[in-house]
């Protein structure tokens, strides 16, 4: 055999695989611009607060679940260990009887965004506030 040069194989260097750019890729879809909430009525100076008087502020609207997206912002939220297995169990059941693949995470804030709704919509009747209530 004659005299062969062993084959070398460029690789990528820290800087290509750690990089990030600081522009975010362009989206799919662009995504439409949040509402601006509407300004609520304050009374005049000198009037008593008026609670039960005129008409009721229109109820904001309860944001719509972000679904599997990056997060800005982040909470933590200690629950129990049957908080949490029925939380895992509720995953695994979804998955396998439905289809469905969700993270823990995305479990949380769906159900998150439905009891806000649910609140928005009934207020003192809502689930929330009946069981804070209960507590």
């Amino acid at each position: 055999m004659a005299s062969q040069r062993p084959r070398r194989v460029t690789l990528p260097g820290a800087a290509e695989l750690f990089f990030r750019p600081t522009s975010a890729p362009p989206a799919a879809a662009p995504e439409p611009a949040p509402a601006a909430p509407e300004p609520v009525a304050r009374p005049e100076s000198g009037e008593p607060s008026g609670r039960g008087r005129g008409p009721a502020p229109k109820p904001r609207a309860a944001p719509q679940p972000s679904g599997r997206q990056r997060h800005d912002e982040k909470i933590t939220v200690y629950i129990s260990a049957a908080e949490l297995l029925a939380l895992e169990q509720a995953r695994l059941t979804l998955r396998a009887e439905h289809g469905l693949s969700a993270d823990r995470g995305r479990i949380v804030r769906e159900a998150v965004a439905v009891l806000l709704s649910d609140f928005e919509e009934h207020g003192e009747a809502s689930m929330l506030v009946q069981r804070l209530g209960d507590n």
